[in-house]
Order: structure tokens, then C-alpha cells, then sequence
């Protein structure tokens, strides 16, 4: 019990920090209260995260405060998001981190919601009622959280503009996919000068050629998923098909690795790598990478990367498994910090719960790193040091 007190103590305060250094971006006392209440109460351990629910957890005699600060109250939840993304850099902040970019469905009824339409949601696997957000994650050794968001709007929404007033949706909102989204995103994070290595993204972000060149053309390293009919010129300067490259490859070019852990354990396949575009420049090179199932081989999947001449095929498939960190955020971001959980239907409204959510999460991932850092720290000091001398780590010819 005195173990469950003191984290709920430890999470208070750290709360209470990341709350303070946005605090000034409100006017007046009730918002900046409120959002320190709406926080408390998506963390809080509630069956359902609503007006109602969160205005009582806070004390409120009922939920008029929480829906001021999500719908009325002038705030820039951009400006709050600045705040929560500086401080995952100085808590997480890492050269080496990997930005990574998806979107998540969610599932709402009826047809006012913001960006709602019928439209494939990845969390169900379907096509359903839903909004999807546009996500940006960080990924550094110390942990993963999300760091930027942006609400999709389908043409449906776009193109009718009235609907769109009504939704709060402003006449200079236009349509964008979601591949804008994301480098929207990733420019953002480049010109605030986060610190990070690589981008990566699924196949419908890394399919774009124009995306991709626009990365290359700023030096940044990445690892995007493509689908198997893309193509890319060889180094004998024909344009192929990226899942042509790699039938007639010789088997000890395969070689067998974990990209990290899954919910059952490693994440082992069989990868390979074939070097493409013959005119680069000579301290970078251009890849593509092929990961083939284990126990169905027939079973492929393919990425494109531009990185550093002297990248080992291990890291290439490290950037490419750190892909499911997202996911991870999602799922964890959804289940303990009411990331979907909200009733707000105005375009604003959404943009603040979410950045709020996301403070939140940033705050639990912040604690859960210096919690691995103190026991690491106390292992080192209790387990005497080893005599014998480490293997170097495995890397491909």
C-alpha cells in the first residue's frame, strides 16, 4: 500500500511540473485549474473518461469547467504542445532518437465530430465511423511518446465549408493528405532543431517518392516501408521493382534477426539488403530491404533507406523495427491516459484533449525512464564487476 502512495505521489508532482510549464499560456486561474484537473482525471484510474466522470474526480459540482476549457476559453494548444515536446527533449532527448509517423483511428458516432466520415481506422482494422489523427512519435533509448498531432480532414469535410464552421474548423483549413501531415510534422521537429537520427513510417507514408527526396535532400536518414511494386533505379541504372531485386539473392545474403520485441517475444525474420541508386554521394549510400517471414518465406515486406555509407544492415533493421514504438504509444496513450477518450466534437476541441493526453503520457513515459535509470543505477552498485570481456556486437558483412 505505502508502495502504490508513493507512486501516486511521484506521478502527482511530476504532473504538477509539466502542468507548470504551460501554465502561463492561459489568462486566468479557472483554465489553468482546469487543466490541471482534466490531467489528473485522465490518468486517473476511471472505467470512463468523460465530462461528467472527470469534473467529479476533480471535485466540480459538475462538468461546465471542463467543457470551457476544451470549447470555449481562448488557448493555443499548439503553444502548450511546444511546452510538452521541450520537455521530453530535455528528459528523453537523444542524438540517436527515430522519429516515427502513423495515424490512429477514432471510432465516433453520427456526423458532426470533426473530420468523421466512413473511413478505414488501422485501430479496427476496417472501414468504420471514425476521426484519424496523424501522429508523430519519439523514440530514444530512455522511452517513446508522442511529440506532434494533426487532425485529418477528408475532402467530404474540405469541401463543405459551412460544415466546416460549424465544426470550427477556420475558412484557412484546407484539404491536406496525410502525407503532407507528416512532413508537416517531421519540418517542424527539424526547424526546432529536436534531436534525433532517423525517420521511419509505414507503407502509406513511405511510399512517397516525393517525400522521400525531400528527406534526402535535407540529410536526414531514414528507413521508410514501402509496398512491393515500387520502384527504384539499380546501381546499373534500370528502374525495377523493388520486389524484383531480391528472388535470385544468395542465401548467405539472408541473414536471421530480431527487430525488437512484440507482444509474444522477439520479432524474428530474415532480412537482406540490396544497394540501389548509382549516383550519391560517397559517404552516403541507398538501400533496399527486404524482411521475409520465417515460416512463411513467400510472405515479404520491403523498405527504402538512405543513411550513412558505413551503416551495418543491423542498424538499418533496428530504425525499421523501432517502427512498432507508435504502436506501443498508441496503445498505452489509449489505455492509461484517455488519449480516446473525449466527447469534444469542435476541430479545437479535439487538438486541445489530444495535447493534453499527450502531456501526460510524456509524463508517465519521463517517470517510467528515471524508475530503469535508479534501478540500473542500483544494480551497477551491487553486482561486482565482470572479468570477462564482452562480445562486440553482431553486424553484416
Amino acid at each position: 500500500m505505502g508502495g502504490d502512495l508513493a507512486e501516486v505521489r511521484s506521478w502527482a508532482g511530476e504532473l504538477t511540473a509539466v502542468h507548470e510549464r504551460f501554465v502561463h499560456r492561459f489568462n486566468r486561474s479557472e483554465p489553468r485549474e482546469s487543466a490541471l484537473a482534466y490531467m489528473r482525471g485522465l490518468i486517473a484510474p476511471l472505467e470512463r473518461k468523460n465530462g461528467w466522470t472527470l469534473a467529479e474526480e476533480a471535485g466540480h459540482a459538475g462538468p461546465d469547467r471542463i467543457h470551457r476549457l476544451l470549447n470555449r476559453i481562448e488557448w493555443d494548444a499548439d503553444d502548450v504542445l511546444t511546452d510538452v515536446r521541450d520537455y521530453v527533449v530535455e528528459n528523453l532527448g537523444d542524438p540517436d532518437a527515430v522519429l516515427i509517423v502513423d495515424d490512429t483511428g477514432f471510432l465516433k458516432k453520427g456526423l458532426r465530430s470533426a473530420g468523421v466520415q466512413r473511413q478505414y481506422s488501422g485501430t479496427a482494422g476496417r472501414t468504420e465511423n471514425c476521426q484519424v489523427g496523424v501522429f508523430l512519435a519519439y523514440a530514444a533509448p530512455l522511452g517513446r511518446t508522442l511529440i506532434d498531432r494533426r487532425l485529418y480532414l477528408p475532402t467530404s469535410w474540405t469541401d463543405d465549408r459551412q460544415r466546416c464552421r460549424r465544426a470550427g474548423v477556420g475558412d484557412e483549413v484546407g484539404f491536406a493528405t496525410k502525407v503532407a501531415m507528416a512532413k508537416e510534422m517531421v519540418r517542424r521537429a527539424i526547424s526546432d532543431k529536436i534531436p534525433f537520427r532517423w525517420v521511419t513510417a509505414d507503407a502509406g507514408y513511405g511510399y512517397s517518392k516525393g517525400w522521400r527526396f525531400e528527406l534526402e535532400q535535407a540529410d536526414v536518414f531514414h528507413v521508410m516501408a514501402t509496398t512491393r511494386h515500387d520502384t527504384v533505379v539499380t546501381r546499373h541504372a534500370v528502374d525495377h521493382p523493388v520486389h524484383d531485386l531480391f528472388p535470385g539473392l544468395p542465401r548467405q545474403k539472408w541473414k536471421r534477426r530480431s527487430c525488437g520485441d512484440g507482444a509474444h517475444g522477439p520479432r524474428v525474420y530474415d532480412w537482406a539488403r540490396v544497394e540501389v541508386r548509382p549516383w550519391h554521394r560517397p559517404d552516403r549510400q541507398h538501400w533496399v530491404i527486404a524482411r521475409r517471414s520465417v515460416a512463411r518465406p513467400e510472405e515479404m515486406s520491403y523498405y527504402i533507406a538512405y543513411c550513412p555509407a558505413d551503416t551495418t544492415l543491423d542498424e538499418l533493421i533496428r530504425v525499421a523495427g523501432s517502427r512498432w514504438a507508435v504502436e506501443e504509444c498508441f496503445q498505452t496513450a489509449k489505455q492509461e491516459c484517455g488519449l480516446d477518450d473525449y466527447q469534444v466534437r469542435r476541430y479545437p476541441g479535439w487538438h486541445r484533449h489530444i495535447t493534453l493526453a499527450m502531456a501526460v503520457h510524456a509524463c508517465l513515459t519521463v517517470l517510467r525512464a528515471r524508475t530503469l535509470n535508479t534501478a540500473h543505477a542500483e544494480k551497477a552498485e551491487t553486482d561486482p564487476p565482470s572479468s570477462s570481456t564482452s562480445a562486440s556486437p553482431r553486424s553484416d558483412a
